[in-house]
């Protein structure tokens, strides 16, 4: 429990770091020192605060399950805390890695084809998997529908990385989705798992697990749109 409560803490700190700064470059000049700076430290802390998830969903499966009294429904509690808190986590490690990745490697990417990430693609796949397999079987399909944005993204990612040829500055749109959809996975574990502690009654509301997607979606295709108009050309991101 002690360890548990350190965990904790230490989630909220990672996480409420990268909520804030996540709209920074957002905000900012694109390719910019503000862009680069605060993109690099919301990223990083989203990966510390996925990672502080992954030990808490594997704390939950396995440790005790009185930490949460006002959750008697125990598969509700085992499939939220445990599974999906698991998938959102390595999801979260794995926006944020590719994003920042697929930009140090615009011009070979060859170093995206390496093992560490193709195993944590394959670790997104297989959580994401789970966590639907259990939302359909103990009746939430929400579950399901939020697994089903995991393996979307892993299948996108991998047909950039390994496609023969990939027109130039495409690493660019590459980017900017992986890192939106990282604050997608990060504010859906927010409203989704967070906001249970506070109301319980509203875990599966459709409206609250909407607000990350719908943000999330509109400033993908503003993004997409964008580009596309300023062409080929356009100045791309420096990440270093």
């Amino acid at each position: 429990m002690k360890l548990f409560e350190i965990i904790v803490v230490l989630h909220v700190l990672a996480g409420a770091t990268g909520l804030m700064c996540f709209w920074i470059p957002i905000a900012a000049r694109k390719g910019g020192v503000s862009h680069r700076k605060w993109g690099r430290v919301a990223s990083l802390a989203f990966m510390g605060a996925g990672t502080l998830a992954v030990a808490m969903a594997l704390l939950s499966l396995y440790g005790p399950e009185q930490r949460l009294p006002m959750i008697t429904d125990r598969v509700l509690f085992r499939g939220l805390f445990g599974w999906m808190m698991l998938y959102l986590g390595i999801l979260t490690i794995s926006f944020a890695d590719y994003g920042l990745s697929v930009v140090r490697h615009r011009t070979n990417r060859a170093g995206l084809r390496t093992a560490r990430h193709q195993l944590l693609f394959a670790a997104v796949a297989v959580s994401a998997l789970n966590c639907g397999i259990y939302g359909l079987m103990t009746g939430e399909p929400l579950m399901a529908l939020v697994a089903t944005i995991g393996l979307i993204a892993v299948a996108t990612q991998l047909f950039y990385i390994w496609r023969p040829n990939v027109a130039r500055g495409a690493h660019v749109a590459e980017h900017f989705r992986s890192l939106l959809g990282m604050g997608i996975s990060a504010y859906t574990a927010f409203l989704s798992v967070g906001l249970i502690r506070l109301v319980p009654d509203h875990v599966f509301n459709p409206l609250i697990w909407a607000i990350p997607s719908t943000v999330g979606v509109a400033l993908i295709l503003a993004f997409t749109l964008k580009g596309r108009k300023a062409g080929p050309s356009g100045r791309a991101p420096q990440i270093r």
